[in-house]
């Protein structure tokens, strides 16, 4: 059994036109690269979490065939929101239309945790590192979101906390937005992880920064980039390191 983790997937199956080749050649047939790198290293005893922008879909019903394509790999996924899945309804809606649809491998990562290979996984979507961050959205009330998504982290942690009660699991977050990049810090988001002792992170949204380092440390946790493009399509593995 292995962790892998790879975020920003951008599926379009049900709507081709809406495809990031646009950004350049190294997004050229990526849902098809997705696919073979994907089957080429995970298997149906693996686990692979997926924090954020799985599907281009506007709605549940929409996403289906991009859920349906991630159901057919290898492995059981776990799913996490990303700022692009305006998909995304309420747990139990969620859940209701996988089983309507005979998916079954699918878990969605949201206000709670799982157990998988040694590790809690918990996680959000995230937010902004602050206010002024470029590319925030003019009318989202930014203490709003950030109050919402550290109470999300705060009760996927403390679920991770009780579901690994009487063992050494490691608490593994994965959220979408990065709470540290460019020298900038979501403070919100970084107290909560410290409170629960948390000493790894991976993060996506980030893309076309193909130099940066693939991890960073700061204030004691380690942070590592999974967006697929910097990835090159190629699920990174957790655990065994």
């Amino acid at each position: 059994m292995a962790l892998f983790a790879m975020a920003d997937l951008h599926l379009s199956n049900r709507n081709p036109e809406k495809t990031m080749e646009v950004f350049g050649s190294r997004w050229t047939g990526y849902i098809s690269r997705i696919e073979k790198n994907w089957r080429a290293l995970v298997t149906d005893d693996d686990t692979v979490v997926i924090p954020g922008d799985i599907s281009w879909a506007l709605t549940l019903t929409e996403a289906l065939d991009d859920l349906k394509f991630i159901d057919r790999l290898p492995g059981r996924k776990l799913l996490g929101k990303g700022n692009h899945d305006f998909w995304w309804g309420t747990l139990g809606k969620m859940n209701a239309y996988l089983a309507e649809n005979g998916i079954s491998t699918l878990s969605f990562l949201y206000n709670n945790a799982f157990l998988c290979d040694g590790f809690a996984v918990a996680g959000t979507r995230g937010w902004f590192q602050d206010e002024d961050s470029p590319n925030m959205p003019d009318n989202a009330d930014y203490e709003k979101v950030i109050r919402r998504e550290s109470l999300r982290l705060e009760t996927s942690l403390a679920c991770a906390e009780e579901l690994k009660k009487g063992s050494d699991h490691e608490t593994a977050v994965f959220l979408h937005f990065p709470p540290v990049w460019n020298g900038e810090e979501c403070r919100e988001i970084t107290s909560s992880l410290k409170k629960y002792g948390v000493r790894r992170v991976w993060f996506g949204h980030i893309h076309g920064n193909y130099i940066c380092p693939r991890s960073f440390e700061y204030d004691g946790i380690n942070y590592s980039l999974i967006s697929a493009d910097f990835l090159n399509f190629i699920p990174q593995i957790i655990h065994p390191e």
